[in-house]
């Protein structure tokens, strides 16, 4: 759904030119430039809303944002803390891939969360070994923060190669260092492995369970062949015959199901194994192939709730998950390609303890790919009348975050909530339809609104 990812790039092979990481709600195929090109507004509803009640409403619940970027002053967030009492599991959502003041919201938002609610944990879209290479810089210092984002983001996560989220694990590391309560990140995606995942398990087979070790080195031998680097190895495993990737599929599924019915288990060399045959399946997708694109999509939202569910278990930490609004919404704003969403999932797993926190703009820039592998920044906005946004940019703050659980008691502000209009939810590919309809009532408790948003900074190449 609004996705930050479907995997391969779609100038690799006819066989994925429906999945592209990092796409968010994927658009239609495009031929575009890098130029900013102004997008249409969110199209009318057709029958109008009593503007003045549904804004009063919501204003009584509203709490202005002192600013977007992080640093300063958090006393506007205390409300916020008060809102996620009660959830092990916080969806915070991104309207857009590729606005800069999204990320820097959910950084203040995350924050918040880590300092003053018990929060440790943030799961995103990103692969479980990119994470594990997160998690070594931000446990000891080791490496460049930017140098692990380059090799790590690439092509459809490129997207994620930013400025904002640089300072967001920059930040992750300066808070490791005062000695308190530690935060990790979480990778739910499953779209790469590097190769020291594979020696994880095999390591740990050798020390636990060593009558394992041949079977496991002779089912991943293949996976292991695979080159060196995330963008060579996506692309040489897109570029096998199908054939080879159904086997790569089949062995991947056959080392898991050994260590799982070993005698002696680790929950993380399963995760790990797990991990690995979830990608080897997914590739062997026809993403050309509208059921099976339909069927990997609702398995890649189901396995991404149930990852961070495993981890909020496991650990006992409280975790945010970081996704795009159409992941962590309750309700899907493309039945037909994404029947059920990661929010829905965790919904289902976690009961009451999921709160899913939206985000969403009156307008401005954001970052997305084409259809032939580039990226460009375009423009979106203002909000038509009859949107969501539009009635949400009356509210008198400019920024701002509403309980819509406590501002639906309203009858009226419930009926417009309840009510599916023109809502962006922009997708990570261009072009695209940037205004699905879809009713915030239904699918959030929180919504976080900023009335303008910059693209977001690429980081630069190394010098």
């Amino acid at each position: 759904m609004a996705h930050i990812s479907r995997r391969r790039s779609l100038a690799l092979a006819p066989a994925v030119t429906a999945a592209l990481a990092l796409t968010g709600l994927l658009g239609p195929a495009a031929a575009g430039a890098s130029a900013v090109t102004p997008a249409a507004g969110p199209r009318p509803a057709p029958a109008a809303d009593n503007d003045r009640t549904v804004v009063a409403g919501l204003e009584r619940y509203a709490h202005p944002l002192r600013s977007a970027e992080p640093g300063g002053s958090a006393a506007d967030l205390r409300a916020f803390g008060q809102l996620t009492r009660g959830a092990d599991i916080v969806g915070l959502g991104e309207a857009s891939h590729g606005s800069r003041e999204v990320f820097t919201v959910k950084e203040r938002l995350f924050r918040q969360l880590a300092e003053h609610e018990g929060f440790s944990a943030y799961a995103m879209e990103i692969s479980w070994s990119a994470a594990t290479r997160l998690n070594t810089y931000l446990s000891t210092g080791e490496g460049d923060v930017r140098q692990i984002m380059r090799d790590e983001f690439q092509d459809g996560y490129s997207l994620l190669n930013t400025e904002e989220l640089a300072h967001l694990f920059s930040w992750m590391r300066e808070h490791n260092r005062g000695g308190g309560s530690r935060v990790r990140v979480v990778g739910l995606d499953y779209s790469d492995a590097d190769p020291e995942q594979y020696e994880r398990i095999l390591t740990w087979a050798g020390h636990n369970e060593p009558a394992l070790a041949p079977g496991l080195r002779r089912h991943y031998a293949a996976l292991r062949a695979l080159p060196t680097g995330v963008a060579a190895r996506m692309a040489a495993y897109n570029a096998l015959p199908l054939a080879e990737r159904k086997a790569m599929a089949k062995d991947a599924d056959a080392a898991y199901r050994l260590l799982a019915g070993a005698g002696k288990q680790d929950a993380w060399v399963l995760q790990e194994a797990r991990v690995i045959a979830h990608m080897a399946a997914e590739y062997t997708v026809d993403w050309s192939d509208p059921a099976q694109a339909k069927a990997a999509s609702r398995l890649r939202d189901r396995t991404m709730a149930e990852t961070a569910v495993w981890w909020q278990r496991r650990t006992g930490e409280r975790i945010a998950v970081s996704a795009h609004d159409g992941h962590v919404s309750y309700e899907t704003v493309m039945p037909e390609a994404y029947p059920v969403t990661m929010g829905a999932d965790l919904r289902e797993l976690a009961g009451r303890k999921y709160l899913a926190v939206g985000t969403s703009l009156y307008g401005g820039d954001y970052r997305a790919r084409t259809a032939t592998g580039g990226e460009g920044t375009y423009s979106v906005g203002p909000a038509a009348p009859g949107s969501n946004e539009y009635t949400l940019d009356k509210v008198r703050h400019r920024d701002f975050y509403v309980d819509l659980r406590a501002a639906g008691r309203d009858p009226v502000v419930n009926g417009w909530l309840t009510t599916a209009r023109p809502t962006f939810v922009i997708p990570g590919r261009y072009p695209n339809d940037p205004a699905p309809s879809l009713a915030l009532g239904r699918a959030f408790d929180v919504v976080v609104h900023l009335h303008h948003v910059r693209a977001s900074v690429p980081v630069a190449p190394p010098k």
